[in-house]
């Protein structure tokens, strides 16, 4: 069993492996949804009518997002650096 399944786990780490442009744009794209949510929570951006707009909790959300984001993105060009 475990010989049938090793193969496939180690093509799959290495396709992962080859993913760093992807794991970059995805970490992009969750950083800048992440700043749009912080100001919207700002009351910076956004509809008077969102229940994201002026809410301290958006604010906070926001922020987490964008450091998720980055550390996807750093991630993504380090794996993408090595290949």
């Amino acid at each position: 069993m475990i010989n049938s399944v090793y193969p496939f786990l180690l093509e799959l780490v290495r396709n992962f492996m080859r993913g760093g442009k992807t794991l970059a744009i995805i970490g992009s794209i969750i950083g800048i949804f992440g700043f749009v949510f912080h100001l919207q929570g700002q009351s910076i951006v956004g509809p008077e009518s969102s229940f994201m707009y002026s809410n301290p909790d958006w604010v906070t959300y926001g922020i987490q997002m964008v450091v998720v984001g980055i550390i996807v993105l750093v991630i993504g060009v380090v794996i993408f650096k090595r290949n």
